[in-house]
Formats: structure tokens, C-alpha cells, sequence
């Protein structure tokens, strides 16, 4: 698993780098267009999920523990946190999304019956991981429900509830965009309260805290090291991030409004790392200095923690139920609404008793990555190199759009 993984990294940034290289200034404009900071702000809370905000409290202790783990002694724990969440690994999302924007609709190898119904599987079972993250990581923020640190039937039913509501969140790609615009502007607001905890009080110490901002240089450093895996645990992160990355760039796309590729690249990687930063910093204030997150400041982390699934469902849902054709329009609300219920139910059900792994769902994406590669290099090659431009429909689309504005 690990020589796949590595394999699937490195042939990432190699096209990363020959998109660059090819299509560096083109203009990218996807099927329902945004202005750019809708598009950051659907890409951030899409691309992002409950563990950004609780793994790290309970993993920066395991980071420090270089005796356990020597691999980590190179750098930091907060460097370490942020390695495994921020800047290069988005461009994971960067390629997918221009690969979806520009080349898949001259492509259709996402099209082709067996790989659809690949693609949408990895699309279902990542959206059930997703609410298996949040079920598992309830007890540790709200341990009053917990029993002895077991799942119980009330963590079981708060993901049930969430469940329903990013179902029915995605019956309507209004609340989609809502609900990407307020979880942005609540998780700045958690930030806020997390650095005022840190700065205001009278455990607070600003100079200290400004120094455990420095320590994030010691990712940028050591960047070359999370590249490839540095433990399983890495590589259950890099997996991870595959398994999102096709989806994510099938629904960011559709969003892009107009912004050059190199633009695209350079929004991925540099605008969801400013917020995941500064965020990380806080709690990393926190841990070090033993502050407390009890009472309504963890209360108010669980809630936006559950607002960032939510979104992140309703985006997938909506996707592979467009993919499958499965829409309201086709079968109807109810039918919808308790199909994907159950579905989704019954697969986070299927992580909790580890019959299924993430792992699994990143290696078949990687599959799918070299798949596409050989498809069209025995296929559309020629047509792929001769694209200059966004499909001519969406151009055409978005100065309608922009003289009707």
C-alpha cells in the first residue's frame, strides 16, 4: 500500500506540474460560475470536514512523543498538524478541479458506465467515513454522553440527525451555498473566541503566543518531508486526502468563475491554509499551555465541527445523486431523502465495525488517477493537447451571466 500510495503522490505533482506548465494562464470558467470568494468559501468548507476541527487536541500529544514515533522529530508538533492538513496537500484539489473544469469535458472518461459507477461508490463510502469521523470522535468533546469512551445510542442519533439534514440540505443548491458562506464565517468566529481565550485572559501570554506562531516555519522547512508517508498514520492521512480529491474537484469545478489556472493554484494552496493556520495555532496555545475548551468554548467547536460535516455531505450527496441520476425531479423527495438515509446510515455502520477503511477508497482513487492517464493518452491525446481554452458553453454562459449583473 505504501509504494501505491507513493506512486500516486508522485505522478499528483507531476501533473500538477505540466498543467502549470501547459495551461498556466488559461482562463478557467466552470458550469455555474462564482464570484472568487464563494468559490473559496464553498472549496474551504467542502474540501474540509469535522477532523480539521477535532483531531487536533488528541493527536499533538502523539506528534511530541518522539520517543514512540522518532520519525517526527524533525520538526514540531504544530508543524506536523498543519503538514497533514494545509498548503501542498491541496494541491491534491487544485488537479482535480482543472482536470474537471477543462479537460474532462473534451475527455468523458468519468462517463464511461463502469468508471461512473466506480467514481460514485468512492463518492458514498467517502461521505459515510466522513459522519463515521464525527460518531467517533463525539466521545472525546462531550464525554458526559460517553460511557467509559464507548459509542452510545445519543452519538449514534446526533449523527443520524446529521445525516438527515445534509440530505435534505442537498435538495436545494441554495443552501449548499449558505451553508458554505455561514460554516466559513462560524469557523472564523470559533477562531476568534479561541485566540481571545489565548490573548484576553489571564492565563493568556501574548508574547508566547506569537512565538508558537513561528513554529509553523517549521513546516515550510522540512516541506520535502511530507511529501511522501511518514508512518502509517501519514499514509491513513494521504489516503485520505485521494479519497476526496476526485469528488472534491467534480463539485468545485462546476463553481470556478473565471479565475487563470496558475490563479486556481495559488488560491488552493494559499487561501484554506491562512484560516487552518492561524486555527491550529490556537489549539496548539491551548494544548501547551493546558487550557481548558470545557463548557459552551467546546460546545461551540462540536457545533461547527457538525456544521462542516453537514455541508460536506450535502455537496457529495447532491453530486453522485446528479451522477446516478437519482435526482428529485426523477424519483422524488421522499424517495430521496430516505434512500440516501439509509444508505449512507448503513455504510458509517459498516466503518464502525471496521469492515470498511479509507484506505481502501484513496487506493481505488488512485487507480481511477492512472486509469484516466492511460485513457487518454490511447484515446484523446491530440485533443487534449490542443485545448486553449474553458469549454466554449461555459464561456458563453458566464458573460450572459456577467451582462445580465
Amino acid at each position: 500500500m505504501t509504494i501505491w500510495l507513493s506512486a500516486g503522490i508522485l505522478f499528483t505533482f507531476f501533473c500538477i506540474g505540466c498543467i502549470l506548465f501547459k495551461w498556466g494562464n488559461v482562463r478557467c470558467i466552470g458550469v455555474t460560475p462564482v464570484s472568487t470568494y464563494t468559490f473559496i468559501a464553498i472549496l474551504f468548507t467542502s474540501g474540509l470536514d469535522v477532523g480539521l476541527i477535532m483531531f487536533p487536541l488528541t493527536e499533538f500529544a502523539g506528534y511530541a512523543d518522539i520517543a514512540t514515533s522518532p520519525e517526527y522529530a524533525f520538526t514540531n508538533p504544530l508543524a506536523i498538524e498543519f503538514g497533514y492538513w494545509a498548503f501542498l496537500i491541496w494541491g491534491f484539489y487544485f488537479l482535480t478541479c482543472f482536470y474537471f473544469c477543462i479537460i474532462e469535458p473534451k475527455v468523458q472518461f468519468f462517463s464511461i458506465p463502469i468508471i461512473k459507477f466506480i467514481n460514485n461508490l468512492v463518492i458514498i463510502g467517502t461521505c459515510a467515513f466522513t459522519a463515521y469521523l464525527l460518531l467517533s470522535n463525539l466521545p472525546w468533546y462531550i464525554p458526559q454522553l460517553a460511557d467509559e469512551g464507548a459509542l452510545t445510542a445519543s452519538f449514534s442519533l446526533i449523527v443520524l440527525i446529521v445525516i438527515a439534514a445534509a440530505v435534505y440540505s442537498s435538495t436545494d443548491i441554495r443552501y449548499v451555498r449558505l451553508l458554505s458562506l455561514a460554516s466559513t464565517w462560524l469557523f472564523f468566529a470559533l477562531i476568534a473566541l479561541i485566540w481571545s481565550g489565548a490573548l484576553l485572559t489571564d492565563q493568556g501570554n501574548v508574547s508566547e503566543f506569537l512565538h508558537t506562531f513561528t513554529l509553523l516555519g517549521g513546516y515550510f522547512s522540512n516541506i520535502e518531508q511530507f511529501v511522501l508517508p511518514l508512518n502509517a498514520y501519514h499514509e491513513f492521512y494521504l489516503y485520505w486526502w485521494f479519497a476526496w480529491s476526485i469528488m472534491i474537484g467534480q463539485f468545485t469545478a462546476r463553481f470556478v468563475g473565471g479565475l487563470r489556472t496558475y490563479q486556481i493554484f495559488l488560491a488552493m494552496l494559499i487561501f484554506p491554509s491562512i484560516p487552518i493556520a492561524i486555527w491550529f495555532v490556537g489549539l496548539y496555545y491551548y494544548h501547551l499551555n493546558e487550557l481548558s475548551i470545557a463548557g459552551w468554548l467546546n460546545g461551540f467547536m462540536v457545533t461547527v465541527g457538525i456544521l462542516f460535516v453537514i455541508n460536506s455531505l450535502d455537496s457529495l450527496i447532491r453530486l453522485y445523486s446528479d451522477n446516478l441520476n437519482l435526482t428529485i425531479t426523477r424519483i422524488g423527495k421522499v424517495p430521496y431523502f430516505m434512500g440516501n438515509l439509509l444508505v449512507l446510515s448503513g455504510l458509517t455502520l459498516l466503518f464502525t465495525l471496521d469492515f470498511l477503511q479509507i484506505q481502501w477508497v484513496g487506493a481505488i482513487v488512485i487507480g481511477l488517477m492512472f486509469s484516466c492517464l492511460l485513457f487518454i493518452v490511447c484515446t484523446r491525446f491530440k485533443s487534449v493537447i490542443e485545448i486553449e481554452n474553458s469549454p466554449e458553453q461555459n464561456i458563453l454562459d458566464f458573460h450572459a451571466i456577467k451582462r445580465i449583473k
